[in-house]
């Protein structure tokens, strides 16, 4: 299997088969590409028209717990290169994925779908989390203070927590790993990462060109699996792990913090949203609406922090819903890798029915379709740009994740009745807020239960910037100085001299 990708200068004119076939398709142990232990494959499918353009190898239990003994036997290796010496990998790795930042993109785009305009976004984004922890590696966050007493000094070191478990979702399959395991590598841990079985080619691409950049046998290894519990499960129980992060959904992430709990490994969790989108009368109409594109269309509405439920005080509601509406009805849909096309099919046949169930139980309880609504035929997983008004209290909509291109609008009154409604869920990941008036608009912010806010802005994720949420929406926090914290036991050493 080859170890660099990217290099042919064809890209553009290549069909999603074409693209795949230039992707390992086996996974990374110990710096070698394994075709696992027992032989078998999965399909990866092209969302776009639901026909395969690859076969990945398909690992078991003991392909996890070999993936786990290549991070552990080069963590010590790994743990005792210099803080430079990380940095500058990581940098190489910075530079390489920018360089071949169009073929990942198409890559990205031919087995997520998403438009070509999302997928460089993506990559871009991705590439910037080498490049933060490359920065972040040298910079020494240890303690050195006088205990009250005097009688002795505090001394805080950062150690390496050991061999992490990455897990990562299919919409976002280059940053989510990047956003992992740069911190990891950064904070002189070893990893596996267990992607998503929807879309395994875009991380075995990033895995070939850290192999490039330098980075040693075993620091990095890629299990790809379409058994995920039980791959997982056997990795968790490992006594080598010592570090889980997650992002997906709820639900599965609480089945894996009770496994994590067997060997109290240290856990991390981005889970699932249900952002509020605010806007107040006195917003800037242009920019509400922008913003609102942003939040709600990024990746075709299929990402965590996608605004989820529309509240518009009523001076504004009708002017919005226009403008929305004139917005979304103007996406041009399509195969992600066509020309022009801005909003590409959703993954699997089964978000798109997920929509469906959504949208049809909001008209059925008094919505209206303003734009939009019915699925569109095949072949491909696609739904049209989607607006509806008047959404009443209690539908599913506003209590689940829509994970799709429908923007579901609530009027309100008062300034403590969207604040009752945005917490009015079990989730806290992220709000967005519109307002001229910066002081409002900041108190709303300091209100509202979620680990991120938006303040006139459609999108918050910034890779020197903390991610996560609040209540269960998740643990921990990735990205910033943050991330990077995640990755190391903090040791106290109480010392006189």
């Amino acid at each position: 299997m080859p170890k660099t990708v990217g290099l042919e200068s064809s890209i553009e004119a290549e069909s999603a088969l074409e693209l795949a076939s230039r992707a390992p398709n086996t996974m990374l142990i110990d710096g070698d590409w394994s075709g696992g232990t027992n032989s078998n494959w999965f399909d990866v499918i092209d969302p776009a028209d639901g026909s395969k353009i690859a076969s990945v190898v398909n690992g078991t239990q003991d392909d996890g717990l070999r993936a786990v003994a290549a991070a552990a036997s080069a963590a010590e290796g790994w743990k005792a290169k210099s803080p430079r010496q990380r940095s500058d990998i990581l940098m190489r790795c910075f530079h390489l994925m920018t360089e071949r930042a169009e073929f990942l993109a198409r890559l990205i785009t031919a087995e997520n779908g998403k438009a070509l305009p999302d997928a460089r976004g993506e990559v871009s984004y991705a590439a910037e989390f080498f490049r933060w922890y490359a920065e972040e590696s040298p910079r020494d966050f240890s303690e050195l203070a006088i205990a009250p007493s005097g009688a002795n000094r505090i001394v805080v070191q950062h150690q390496p927590i050991g061999v992490a478990v990455l897990i990562t979702p299919w919409n976002f399959p280059a940053a989510m790993a990047t956003r992992k395991i740069a911190p990891a590598l950064a904070a002189g841990c070893t990893c596996i990462l267990k992607p998503a079985a929807e879309t395994p080619l875009t991380a075995l691409a990033i895995g070939a060109i850290m192999l490039e950049a330098g980075v040693p046998a075993g620091v990095v290894n890629i299990v790809t699996t379409t058994s995920a519990g039980e791959v997982v499960n056997a990795m968790l129980h490992d006594p080598r792990v010592r570090k889980l992060s997650f992002t997906g959904s709820t639900g599965v992430g609480k089945i894996l913090l009770k496994e994590a709990a067997d060997q109290v490994i240290s856990s991390s969790m981005e889970l699932g949203g249900n952002a509020p989108f605010i806007v107040f009368d006195d917003a800037d109409l242009e920019s509400a609406v922008a913003g609102a594109m942003v939040a709600k269309m990024r990746n075709g509405g299929e990402a965590c922090t996608a605004a989820n439920r529309f509240y518009v005080q009523r001076g504004i509601y009708d002017a919005f819903v226009q403008r929305l509406t004139d917005e979304m009805s103007a996406l041009k849909v399509g195969r992600g890798l066509d020309a022009g096309i801005q909003l590409g099919p959703l993954i699997t046949p089964a978000a798109v029915a997920k929509v469906e169930r959504l949208v049809l139980d909001a008209v059925n309880r008094g919505a209206k379709i303003v734009t939009g609504g019915t699925k569109i035929a095949g072949p491909g997983y696609f739904y049209p740009p989607t607006v509806l008004s008047e959404v009443v209290p209690g539908s599913d909509i506003l209590n689940e994740e829509i994970f799709g291109p429908v923007a579901a609008i609530i009027p309100f009154e008062t300034q403590e009745e969207v604040i009752a409604l945005a917490n009015n869920t079990e989730y806290g990941l992220v709000s967005y807020i519109y307002s001229a008036d910066h002081k409002r608009a900041f108190f709303v912010a300091g209100e509202i239960e979620s680990g991120m806010v938006g303040v006139n802005r459609g999108i918050v994720s910034d890779a020197a910037a903390p991610f996560g949420g609040m209540k269960q929406s998740g643990l921990g926090r990735e990205g910033g100085r943050h991330g990077m914290l995640e990755y190391v036991e903090m040791k106290y050493i109480a010392a006189s001299w």
